[in-house]
């Protein structure tokens, strides 16, 4: 496994490091995931619309003065949250992290639905996407970015059915890393299959 010497420098990537939150933080995370679902399911009379408006323009408020640059703010550097503390990935929960692959496990919920009961095709490229990323750091190598990220749709994504994506580093060539996964629900029927080549950032590189 490589170490690359120049981590610090890649695009201005920080190195990361888990960040210390308190409890309350990753209720905050799941009450606003809530929130999500809620949003694109609900039909509210004009009183329920406003008052609903007022108290997220309140939580607006409340958390407006407390922004962060990205290097601190602990979105995405909690590994033990599903999601890893991040409202944009997929409030999924890593169960396997090393050098032979990454399996994760969660559910789409409503909020991912594209139509029909299914998940939103578009939201299956993000799940893979990030297990790449997952996955090549585990396998120890630099600091990457997506060359191209390929998606076989093989069955109808549900929705709030528990599901396993599991993907591992297939072979390295210089600063190319190819990586592929699948997508399979508890009774090992596959989903979905994706494979993509993450490329190794050059120094200074974005």
């Amino acid at each position: 496994m490589a170490v690359d010497e120049h981590y610090n420098e890649h695009g201005g990537f920080p190195k990361f490091e888990t960040a210390k939150v308190e409890p309350e933080y990753g209720e905050l995370i799941e009450a606003l995931r809530r929130v999500q679902d809620l949003a694109v399911s609900v039909d509210m009379p004009a009183d329920a619309l406003k008052a609903a408006l007022a108290q997220t323009q309140q939580l607006v408020a409340t958390m407006e003065p407390h922004v962060v640059p990205e290097r601190k703010t602990p979105a995405g550097r909690v590994p033990r949250l599903p999601g890893r503390g991040s409202l944009l990935m997929l409030p999924w929960t890593v169960e396997k992290f090393d050098a032979d692959g990454v399996r994760s496990r969660g559910v789409f919920r409503r909020f991912h639905l594209g139509g029909n009961g299914a998940a939103h095709g578009g939201t299956l490229p993000l799940l893979f996407d990030d297990l790449f990323g997952l996955t090549q750091h585990a396998y120890g190598r630099p600091i990457s970015r997506t060359a191209y990220l390929h998606v076989n749709y093989r069955k109808i994504t549900p929705l709030n059915q528990p599901l396993v994506v599991e993907g591992h580093v297939d072979k390295v060539e210089g600063r190319k890393t190819f990586i592929s996964a699948t997508l399979k629900n508890e009774d090992g029927e596959l989903i979905a299959d994706s494979d993509a080549l993450m490329v190794q950032l050059l120094p200074g590189q974005q």
